[in-house]
Order: C-alpha cells, then sequence, then structure tokens
C-alpha cells in the first residue's frame, strides 16, 4: 500500500466529521490534489484526520499557504502568500486546542493592513 493517495481517487471518502478514508479505513499518509498534472494541495493524514504539514500552491508552482494541524485542528503558524510571493495573511494557533491567539494580514506590497492578538485573561 503507498503511503500517498491522490484525493480524487474513486477509493477516496470523507465524512461528515472531515475524516478521511481509504478503501473503507482511516486513512494514514500523504494526500495529494493535482490540477493539469501540477501539485496543487498536499496534506499528511494519521487515522483519517488532518495531522502534519498542509500545503497548497498556485498553478503557477508559487506557494500559496501552509499551517500545520494536530488531528484535524490548526496548530502553531498558518501562512498565506499572494501570488507574487508577499506574505498576505499570518495566524497563530495554540497547539493545544487550536484556538487563535493573533492574526496579521498584508497588501501585495508588503504593508500591514491589519492585525490582531488575544488579550490574556
Amino acid at each position: 500500500m503507498s503511503n500517498r493517495i491522490d484525493i480524487d481517487d474513486d477509493d477516496v471518502d470523507m465524512d461528515v466529521e472531515g475524516r478521511l478514508f481509504y478503501h473503507g479505513a482511516p486513512y494514514s499518509g500523504e494526500v495529494v490534489e493535482y490540477r493539469e498534472n501540477i501539485v496543487i494541495h498536499l496534506d499528511q493524514y494519521v487515522d483519517g484526520r488532518l495531522h502534519g504539514l498542509r500545503r497548497a500552491w498556485y498553478s503557477n508552482g508559487t506557494l500559496k499557504g501552509e499551517e500545520m494541524c494536530r488531528y484535524g485542528r490548526p496548530s502553531g503558524e498558518q501562512k498565506e502568500w499572494h501570488p507574487n510571493g508577499q506574505l498576505a495573511h499570518r495566524q497563530i494557533f495554540t497547539s493545544e486546542s487550536g484556538k487563535l491567539v493573533a492574526e496579521y494580514h498584508w497588501d501585495e506590497e508588503g504593508r500591514v493592513t491589519s492585525s490582531w492578538v488575544a488579550s490574556e485573561g
């Protein structure tokens, strides 16, 4: 059995809770999505849950986004880039609960357009 599958494979299914199954069993490994033979998404799963690095690319190969997940929840940093490669969006989540604690946005020229940090307490 391969440790990488195509999300468009007929044997891939997802339940209402977002768990991914391959041949009817919770899947562990990489899941890839292609557009015109170019990888546009690459996700890691453990026991049917997103767990590990998720990455996405624009169709020209430029990195579009990346984030870490722990058993289906965001964990640590999530980043998205504009098509020109400039950082567009950054979110920071707690590792334990996946709670959002900070968020930043930039325009295509690299200027901050908004930011938010959770207050302690």
